[in-house]
């Protein structure tokens, strides 16, 4: 299930890489010198020059700045309307994700790669059903909504460690990678105390 929806994640992704062509989902991810636009800088034939991108990297980039965006602003409203086990993982989605955001803006800029600085259709809309929640429906919806996040996360790191070019990124990428896990890790035991609950909730 969770290679399965990497790959509908992934392929969701792939539309647009810098050099104007569509890129195919079904085919293996890019590698140099293949996955360069034309016009790469070499520092030997074959071998491109340092602090290079490629398709993988530039994907990374932009869904990351998106994630992270949404992160941020998705645990700064639960910070305020979660209950108490939401607030406290809230606080720790905004110290971790706002530090991953200035590595990665760092990164964008020394690349030259604008990042968005606005939340996508999909993130949008889960900031609406959040603003309309509330008690536990609240803390439901955001912590469900962060299990799918950070699995979606998980598998975007995994990706650019696989197939990114930048090494500055892949290290990012790998640096991240544990705390994103954790974060999973915290969001599936929340749900579950939740769940426990509710069923020894009186009816």
């Amino acid at each position: 299930m969770i290679r399965l929806f990497a790959v509908t994640f992934l392929a969701s992704l792939l539309v647009g890489p810098a050099s104007g062509q569509q890129a195919n989902p079904a085919s293996p991810a890019p590698s140099n010198p293949g996955g360069m636009p034309a016009g790469t800088r070499e520092q030997a034939p074959g071998v491109p020059a340092p602090h290079q991108t490629n398709d993988a990297d530039r994907i990374f980039i932009h869904a990351a700045a998106i994630g992270g965006l949404a992160e941020v602003d998705a645990a700064k409203l639960a910070a305020k309307k979660g209950g108490r086990r939401v607030q406290e993982f809230a606080q720790r989605m905004i110290h971790d994700h706002a530090a991953a955001n200035d590595r990665l803006s760092a990164l964008a800029t020394a690349e030259s790669i604008p990042l968005p600085d606005r939340l996508d259709d999909e993130h949008s809309t889960m900031r609406d059903k959040l603003e309309q929640a509330s008690g536990t429906q609240f803390d439901r919806t955001y912590i469900e909504g962060q299990i799918t996040d950070h699995q979606k996360t998980a598998q975007l790191l995994e990706y650019e460690i696989g197939s990114g070019e930048n090494a500055d990124l892949k290290k990012l990428a790998s640096d991240i990678l544990p705390t994103v896990l954790d974060h999973l890790r915290m969001a599936q035991m929340i749900n579950s105390e939740s769940s426990q609950a509710a069923e020894r909730a009186p009816r």
